[in-house]
């Protein structure tokens, strides 16, 4: 199975930290959050990570040469920003005929248990099943309005009236067709010009586990404390996650 690695902002709300230092290189207690999610992806039967740069991504490509991962690394470089949306559209080749693909977004922290949600992804009608979670200040987030069966039936990109505080959280589990919904322009981004085109069509799946937003210095110092690791690896876990 593959997925997005999004990684490709220039991760200003951490200044001075990325003055010099790509986003998803930014060390949590001394291990960078893109070693984190490799690992977290090779858990649960990920074998294929596409992570699209621009600011630093040399950087990481001597990040990834350096080092031996349980995934095969794909790094798309983008010298002119295509967007999260236009990311995943410019690389549908890579999908190819994949019937599903996962999306994550580097500057967030969890240990969440990805072969749950792809259960209740698989066990839906749904074009793609997105990660929430309840947040105390749902005017910096992407919220969704869900009915009975957690479809998601409204959904606004960091609204100064917030519906809701149900949050999306930077993981989506989509199937190919969704490619199809993506906006011919460029850039163009996952919250404020896909995801409101696919309301109807979408669940929304609750992270019970560690979710951190970690793209700002607030929330970086707090995940510092706060981060709790990835759930303990064993040959029992590895058998009932693998997808």
């Amino acid at each position: 199975m593959k997925a997005f690695l999004l990684a490709a902002g220039h991760g200003t709300r951490l200044h001075p930290i990325t003055a010099d230092l790509p986003k998803c290189l930014v060390p949590l207690r001394g291990t960078p959050l893109l070693a984190i999610w490799l690992e977290n992806c090779e858990r649960y039967g990920i074998d294929e990570v596409l992570i699209n740069v621009h600011a630093h991504g040399d950087a990481v490509r001597q990040y990834i040469a350096q080092r031996s991962f349980g995934v095969r690394v794909r790094i798309s470089e983008e010298r002119t920003l295509l967007g999260s949306a236009g990311t995943l559209a410019e690389n549908r080749d890579w999908i190819g005929d994949d019937p599903s693909f996962w999306v994550f977004y580097s500057d967030v922290l969890t240990n969440a248990d990805l072969g749950k949600m792809q259960r209740f992804h698989d066990a839906s009608d749904a074009l793609a099943t997105l990660g929430v979670s309840e947040v105390e200040d749902p005017r910096r987030c992407g919220i969704a309005v869900t009915d009975a069966q957690a479809r998601i039936v409204r959904f606004v990109e960091k609204p100064a009236d917030p519906p809701g505080n149900l949050a999306f959280s930077g993981l989506i589990l989509a199937n190919r067709q969704l490619l199809d919904e993506v906006p011919a322009e460029r850039p163009v981004d996952i919250g404020f010009h896909l995801l409101p085109r696919l309301v109807g069509r979408m669940r929304a799946y609750r992270i019970a586990e560690y979710l951190l937003d970690v793209g700002t210095m607030e929330n970086y110092q707090t995940a510092q404390k706060s981060w709790p690791g990835l759930a303990p690896k064993t040959e029992e876990n590895a058998k009932r996650h693998h997808l």
